[in-house]
């Protein structure tokens, strides 16, 4: 068993505080540029210098006002009774199915305006942003936030003033997050099938959904709805459709339509 008491503050500047969630989450965001740089180089995509200033900018502002208003709404009475709490970002709280939704609409608003298939940037996208996942996961365990419910397994966490030893479901969820990383990264290095668009983006869409649902059952997280949690809710649509979606293009894929990729 282990004592989680790192310090979330990185250093101090007089009144000025450098925390590890905000140094994660924007090396996240950058990493998951550079990443979708390179691979839209490689694939060939129809996008300048200044379109890829343009979408990283875009993509920081959705992920954050998405991600935080997916947060405030999940713990929606809450912030009615703290509602300048809303603001603080920096004590962490960024729900990822807001920042996801918030990512999907910059992208098709995006993709439009330039002209390009959205699933081109999707299928792109979805590898680096699981990368980033699993970096925000790791800001989450080191804020001592989102912790699991009691255990006396051996991996079992002490945080903080938290009674008991929990599950370390931030290092789950970043080790789920890594594991979808590595999956996609695999998949769009190889060359046996060309795979059709849409595939890569569907495959984390199905992937993240159904694993988080079940690694919800140990967080320690209010139900929100139909005694589900948040995560769980928008898990069963993420995994259904992604399933659906994936059965579609594997339809694809095995009639050889696939080779219209690339």
């Amino acid at each position: 068993m282990f004592y989680s008491d790192i310090d979330p503050v990185l250093f101090e500047l007089g009144p000025f505080s450098i925390r590890y969630y905000g140094l994660i989450f924007a090396l996240g965001i950058l990493l998951s540029f550079l990443v979708v740089r390179h691979l839209a180089r490689k694939r060939q995509l129809p996008l300048g210098g200044k379109d890829f200033d343009e979408l990283l900018i875009l993509s920081a502002v959705s992920v954050i006002v998405g991600a935080r208003l997916g947060h405030v709404i999940s713990l929606w009475s809450y912030y009615l009774s703290s509602p300048l709490e809303v603001f603080a970002v920096w004590n962490g709280g960024m729900a990822f199915h807001g920042g996801f939704v918030g990512l999907v609409l910059a992208g098709l608003w995006f993709s439009r305006r330039k002209k390009i298939s959205f699933y081109d940037l999707a299928d792109i996208a979805v590898i680096p942003a699981a990368l980033a996942l699993a970096f925000g996961r790791v800001a989450n365990f080191i804020n001592g936030e989102f912790y699991g419910t009691p255990t006396a397994l051996p991996w079992a966490v002490k945080f903080g003033s938290v009674s008991g030893f929990r599950h370390p479901v931030q290092v789950y969820e970043a080790i789920k997050n890594l594991a979808i990383f590595v999956v996609l990264w695999q998949l769009q290095r190889q060359r046996r099938w060309q795979l059709p668009k849409g595939f890569l983006f569907w495959v984390f869409v199905f992937l993240y959904g159904s694993i988080r649902f079940v690694l919800e059952f140990v967080k320690v997280v209010p139900d929100f709805a139909f005694g589900l949690t948040w995560g769980q809710l928008w898990g069963i649509p993420m995994a259904v459709l992604g399933g659906f979606m994936l059965l579609r293009l594997g339809k694809v894929l095995k009639g050889g339509s696939g080779k219209q990729r690339q």
